[in-house]
């Protein structure tokens, strides 16, 4: 019988997940999952790819879309235009994302909802979703820059 490396709590949640919604936790989606779980910070596909170098690039790209379709990963947009991913528990939210350190806060309530609800209607447009990365500076690294001022 083989024995199974323990995963991280936070790993387990994320394959719970996937079973909740009947997806398989193969081999290579366990292998994603830790990985993803010790993330404490955003991370590219190809960070991610080179952090399981026995899986392929494929494996891995479709890896994070699933985790991206069931809630578990969201997506980040950079302002260089650098897709990242983050772990995404806390159902849907937007991002403020600092320019000059990268890390990236969670802004959670969507008070934004309506605003495109009565634009899409003025437009006669359908809406299906919405995305949005607010781009901004950090209180760290403003206060920083009022220090060395």
């Amino acid at each position: 019988m083989a024995t199974r490396k323990r995963m991280s709590p936070l790993a387990e949640q994320i394959l719970e997940a996937l079973e909740e919604r009947g997806y398989r936790t193969t081999e290579p989606r366990r292998a994603v999952a830790q990985v993803v779980a010790n993330q404490d910070r955003h991370f590219t596909a190809e960070e991610l790819r080179q952090m399981l170098p026995g899986l392929g690039r494929a494996t891995v790209f479709r890896s994070l879309k699933l985790l991206v379709d069931v809630g578990v990963l969201c997506r980040v947009l950079l302002e260089d235009g650098a897709l990242h991913y983050q772990m995404s528990l806390r159902g849907h939210h937007h991002h403020l994302l600092c320019v000059e350190c990268g890390i990236s806060q969670d802004l959670t309530g969507c008070d934004i909802e309506d605003v495109l609800t009565q634009t899409s209607d003025r437009h006669g447009f359908e809406l299906s979703g919405h995305w949005l990365e607010v781009y901004g500076r950090c209180r760290d690294c403003r206060s920083k820059e009022a220090v060395s001022a």
